[in-house]
């Protein structure tokens, strides 16, 4: 029998080659970080609902929160390096990188991009460090892949405003000290930097979650919440402001969903390795070499697609449109994976013990949120026929 030395899977694609030092760097920093907080303790914060707040502060320490943009205590990194952050936290947890997904490229990035002056003093350094929490509010009960219909309206009242309306699956909702809240105005849809202790608003967690459970999903409510005329992002004008912050989500999905896929594969091959059955190691057996293979191939392609994107983000080329490409092709491909590392993990795939099936679990709603396959697949058949397929 040959034998061979054996390799992790992403080695066979030689992708160290294609990162800068700094690149690596920040990749291995998170990767420490992961090893040594999050992974021994994430199977206990899913199965309680409960991760920890402080954990905020600690993940603001390691610098990663709003890390890709410039100024305001944020570390200015290249949208690689962000990338390659979020790929390291997601092998961890789909539900921490989502913390930092809210956190960075939606709460920081809208004040950060349609802020005034003085909103992003007030917060942005607050929330690079983990002190304060923020969220997005733009989802609702009956408006999710159809945010123009939001129903929450802002009117002016003299010199304020007054917002009344409700928010649905809202990440860090419950522990936010405050929410970017979109709404609907006489003058077009515009946004709001509202703290969370203002009269008015309500959180509540969302439980009984089968998915994303390291994580705290909330839904808001606004009952007559008066704020003044500075609490308007100013430079948010119309739909397209909320929907270029979930375009910086988006981007961290394409390499945070191959993060869950690697972590259930490496896992599964140390696993197989040590199985044995039939009076050998399952790895050796060719159904289940087929498996690792054809997965290795995917998690690879999706790799090296998630990295060509970057460069293109980072060169300022990178469209909408390939955005939801890499979305719809690395999440379909990461929960495939998971899935089918279940199938070799046999009856241990079904525990904690093993991380596979909570990836799965997670990437269940990874699929859905910032847009649907669906969705992400019309917005591809729009761009090759130039034809709308949206309604009708």
């Amino acid at each position: 029998m040959t034998t061979a030395t054996p390799r992790r899977p992403l080695e066979l694609f030689g992708v160290d080659g294609l990162l800068t030092d700094e690149e690596r760097e920040i990749a291995t920093t998170v990767r420490r970080f992961v090893e040594d907080r999050l992974k021994p303790n994430v199977a206990e914060w899913f199965e309680s609902g409960t991760p920890p707040r402080e954990l905020t502060q600690e993940l603001g320490s390691l610098g990663v929160l709003g890390m890709h943009l410039q100024g305001y205590g944020c570390a200015g990194t290249n949208a690689v390096s962000y990338g390659l952050a979020c790929l390291e936290l997601e092998a961890a947890d789909s539900g921490l990188r989502s913390l930092v997904s809210v956190q960075g490229s939606l709460s920081m990035f809208s004040i950060y991009r349609y802020g005034s002056e003085e909103q992003k003093q007030q917060w942005l350094p607050r929330l690079a460090s983990g002190t304060a929490i923020g969220c997005f509010g733009l989802t609702e009960p009956d408006f999710g892949s159809n945010p123009a219909g939001m129903r929450t309206h802002a009117r002016r009242s003299g010199g304020d405003w007054v917002l009344n309306g409700s928010k649905m699956w809202i990440t860090n909702g419950s522990l936010a000290d405050v929410a970017t809240i979109w709404a609907q105005t006489d003058e077009g849809i515009r946004g709001f930097v509202v703290p969370t202790d203002t009269p008015g608003l309500t959180a509540t967690k969302i439980t009984r979650k089968l998915s994303l459970r390291a994580s705290v999903t909330s839904e808001l409510s606004l009952s007559d919440v008066r704020l003044p005329a500075s609490a308007e992002l100013p430079e948010a004008r119309g739909l397209g402001a909320p929907l270029a912050c979930l375009n910086e989500a988006r981007f961290g999905i394409v390499f945070g969903a191959l993060g869950a896929a690697r972590d259930s594969l490496e896992s599964t091959l140390d696993y197989a390795s040590t199985r044995v059955q039939f009076d050998r190691p399952i790895a050796g057996f060719q159904l289940t070499q087929q498996k690792l293979a054809d997965m290795t191939l995917e998690l690879g392609k999706g790799y090296l697609l998630a990295l060509h994107l970057g460069r293109l983000k980072d060169a300022g080329r990178l469209r909408p449109e390939q955005v939801s490409l890499g979305k719809l092709n690395n999440v379909r491909e990461a929960i495939a994976i998971a899935r089918e590392c279940r199938t070799i993990l046999g009856g241990s795939g079904i525990t904690l013990e093993y991380p596979a099936l909570r990836h799965a679990n997670n990437l269940e709603s990874v699929l859905t949120y910032e847009d649907t396959s669906e969705m992400h697949t019309l917005v591809l058949g729009q761009a090759l026929t130039g034809l709308s397929a949206f309604r009708g």
